[in-house]
């Protein structure tokens, strides 16, 4: 698999070849999803909460006396039916959303998005890209290449000339090759690598430093 290569004036440079093992693997839909799902559930912020009766404020003392007023008998005013009063089985904010997903599975499933990108031509790679951190230049770059509609700036670690030439604009965002995930890359049309980048692409995922134990 070959992406084409772009130089920081907007001119291409030729194209560079892809790992295989991360940019041909085959689509799997379910596993992608299953991934999307998990990443989705394990941001989720738990919000709704409804307070049951030991938590309303009030109810203490009793509405009114036990017999002789013809009515059925209350021992407070926060209970369930009454106007005012607790909800029963109502969401409560400690619930917990998160799932599970065995490490292997989640890369895989990374893997698959990114061959469906790479086959879809939705992939492009940036020589470099230095200078001053001004937003209209690297605009005008993103003008120039093959671009459908916004993009995905893969950087190998921390540039802060890129970073803060994208941070203002609204079809693009920057974003470390330690956390590409399924949800942005599902969102951006076109995903764009600094060569660097897919450098340490292979470096993070694929190789693996061992650990220096002491004798």
């Amino acid at each position: 698999m070959k992406v084409e290569l772009f130089a920081q004036s907007g001119e291409k440079k030729g194209t560079i070849d892809l790992n295989k093992e991360i940019f041909e693997v085959p689509f799997n839909k379910d596993l992608v999803h299953q991934a999307l799902v998990y990443q989705l559930a394990n941001a989720r912020k738990v919000v709704a909460h409804t307070k049951s009766r030991g938590e309303v404020r009030g109810g203490g003392a009793k509405p009114f006396k036990q017999k002789g007023t013809g009515r059925a008998r209350q021992g407070s005013t926060r209970n369930v039916h009454m106007r005012g009063g607790c909800v029963t089985f109502g969401p409560q904010n400690t619930r917990n959303f998160t799932k599970q997903m065995p490490k292997k599975q989640r890369r895989k499933a990374l893997f698959c998005a990114l061959s469906e990108k790479a086959r879809d031509g939705e992939i492009l790679a940036l020589e470099k890209y230095e200078g001053e951190a001004k937003t209209k230049p690297f605009l005008e770059l993103l003008a120039k290449l093959p671009i459908k509609r916004d993009t995905l700036v893969v950087l190998p670690g921390r540039d802060k000339t890129v970073e803060l030439s994208a941070k203002n604009l609204q079809n693009a965002k920057t974003i470390h090759v330690n956390y590409l995930n399924i949800k942005d890359l599902q969102k951006f049309d076109t995903v764009l690598f600094l060569q660097s980048a897919l450098e340490k692409l292979e470096e993070v995922f694929l190789h693996h430093t061992p650990v220096k134990t002491e004798e």
